[in-house]
């Protein structure tokens, strides 16, 4: 097993809350983004469109190092097969639950008010099941690569408790990491490239775009965490600050915005964007770590409060912030403004639901995965 670590580190938890948090302003500002989405403003605004790219560059590449780490952490505290068990649970259970409570009546909302859909009652059986694949998993399409890691972790983890130092992880740096995975991304594109040669019209299919390319995206990631937790030099490279890795994410960032712009996706849009976010994921990694560390590293009630609401919030803030762009959006002219009473709105609802969710056992289990006792508390942070 493991030898002993530190007690909780709360920077992490608090980290992971927060790039959780930020999907409800990332998806805000979509809709006063140049990005087309089920919903959007009569005019894009160019400071929301750069906030968007900002917040979808580097967020969820940090929160699957975290979520690697935790994982390998809970592998050896438990046995393998006990561990896949409660994984599953934590994971599985709240994407089982949000799929009929939350996005099958998004998928509806969507249809009925929306043009997203297009015109389902001339869609063929094939159409109709991948367009219910795309909206079914939605925003939830982290749990399921979560899920598909999880399993993948019962290989992965088992080697790497039983692999034997080769190398010395004192002498790793920000550059051989980047070298190594960017050599990655490299044959993610290759791969990417071959079957969109071969077979162009898998990449249509959403199942497949999540369960196959986002697994393959964030996997690497994911593998980071657990290296971090196996081996503490690691760790400690990620947590000590480097201002290389600082200015190096303004320029990637750009980088990725000029992709965004200017790149097509019948051209090399997808592998480009593949090797930045690459990039961005490893610079971020060092500043959300270093400052985390820094900043959010001791225990906090109102913190604690946000990392065990972090998941509820982000699992019912989609279809309320479609619902606050199809009804509130066309009656305010301003985009800035919008969007403000935009984070209010959607932030107060989720809130409000979380709280009345927290007196109901049976909801608290299905949004957590947990076994809950009759007293009311508040469910300790996914992981």
């Amino acid at each position: 097993m493991s030898s002993a670590k530190p007690e909780r580190e709360y920077f992490l938890d608090s980290i992971r809350a927060y790039l959780m948090l930020l999907g409800v302003p990332f998806h805000v500002s979509l809709i006063y983004s140049t990005q087309r989405w089920a919903v959007n403003s009569h005019d894009a605004s160019m400071w929301l469109t750069v906030l968007n790219d900002f917040i979808h560059a580097f967020r969820m590449q940090v929160f699957f190092v975290i979520s690697g780490y935790f994982s390998y952490m809970l592998y050896l505290r438990y046995q393998p097969q006990h561990w896949l068990k409660v994984r599953m649970e934590r994971v599985g259970i709240p994407l089982l639950t949000a799929i009929p409570l939350i996005t099958l009546p998004q998928f509806f909302m969507l249809k009925n008010l929306t043009d997203k859909v297009g015109h389902w009652d001339s869609f063929s059986w094939y159409d109709k099941y991948n367009t219910l694949a795309w909206e079914l998993i939605s925003h939830l399409w982290f749990l399921l690569v979560l899920v598909i890691l999880t399993a993948f972790g019962m290989l992965t983890f088992r080697w790497l408790s039983t692999q034997q130092r080769k190398i010395d992880y004192q002498q790793v740096g920000w550059g051989k990491l980047t070298l190594a995975l960017l050599a990655y991304a490299l044959v993610w594109c290759l791969f990417r490239r071959a079957l969109f040669y071969a077979v162009p019209a898998v990449f249509a299919d959403g199942l497949f775009s999540v369960a196959v390319m986002q697994t393959l995206t964030f996997l690497p990631f994911f593998m980071l965490g657990a290296l971090a937790w196996k081996h503490q030099a690691l760790k400690a490279l990620f947590v000590r600050f480097n201002p290389v890795m600082c200015f190096s994410a303004i320029a990637v960032f750009i980088a990725y915005s000029l992709n965004q712009r200017y790149s097509s996706g019948d051209g090399w849009l997808y592998e480009i964007d593949e090797v930045i976010s690459t990039l961005m994921g490893l610079c971020m990694l060092n500043v959300c770590f270093s400052f985390g560390h820094k900043l959010l590293n001791s225990h906090s009630p109102r913190i604690m409060y946000l990392v065990n609401a972090s998941l509820f919030i982000y699992l019912v803030h989609h279809p309320l912030t479609i619902l606050y762009g199809i009804y509130v959006t066309p009656h305010i002219s301003s985009n800035t403004l919008g969007f403000f009473v935009g984070l209010l709105m959607v932030f107060g609802i989720a809130f409000t639901l979380y709280e009345i969710h927290l007196r109901i056992p049976l909801l608290r289990f299905l949004f957590s995965g947990k076994p809950q006792r009759n007293e009311v508390k508040t469910p300790s942070a996914t992981r």
